[in-house]
């Protein structure tokens, strides 16, 4: 029982008594040596050699980390552009006026764009404007300049005031990043 959960004490009854912290060693977990008895390294020395050397270790250092990098995809194998850019401009406006958290979308986002997403949502959160105004996109257009390239722009409506919001995404690993972001 803890000091905490003891009874009141009147005046009959006596103080507990605390015990002093005993301090122990703390134990030796590293493993004993092994001793090698004069037998032991004739044989051992009789078998490797007078020396023993590690020969060179069987490592690639320049190992191709290409299977590691992000892969471009081409058009036939992504989706529909201009559902993913809608889907992605409202998550976007929503991480700017601070209603959602922005790592909702790192994963579809390049760094330099999440940088930017993250920083307007720490500016509307200091500014206490978090989740006090709903925002939508009202239309979507979409391009694509190139294979697997697709640049979008929305009309966004947040709050009383009409912005408008441009895009590039680029079809990596199969799936739609956002590597350009322009908000007006």
């Amino acid at each position: 029982m803890s000091i905490a959960a003891l009874p009141p004490q009147d005046d009959t009854t006596p103080e507990p008594v605390l015990q002093p912290i005993r301090v122990l060693p703390i134990p030796d977990h590293r493993p004993p040596p092994v001793m090698v008895t004069p037998e032991a390294r004739s044989l051992l020395t009789a078998v490797v050699g007078e020396r023993y050397v590690q020969e060179q270790l069987d490592v690639d250092f320049d190992v191709d980390d290409e299977p590691l990098r992000p892969r471009h995809t081409c058009r036939s194998d992504l989706p529909d552009p201009r559902h993913w850019a809608a889907h992605l401009a409202q998550a976007l406006v929503e991480i700017m006026a601070g209603s959602r958290p922005a790592p909702q979308v790192v994963r579809w986002t390049t760094p330099e764009v999440y940088a930017v997403v993250a920083r307007h949502a720490a500016v509307s959160a200091r500014r206490g404007r978090t989740g006090a105004r709903r925002t939508r996109v009202r239309s979507v257009r979409v391009c694509e300049p190139a294979d697997g390239v697709a640049e979008a722009c929305a009309v966004v409506i947040d709050g009383t005031r009409v912005r408008a919001l441009a895009m590039r995404m680029v079809g990596l690993d199969g799936r739609w990043h956002v590597e350009a972001l322009q908000v007006g």
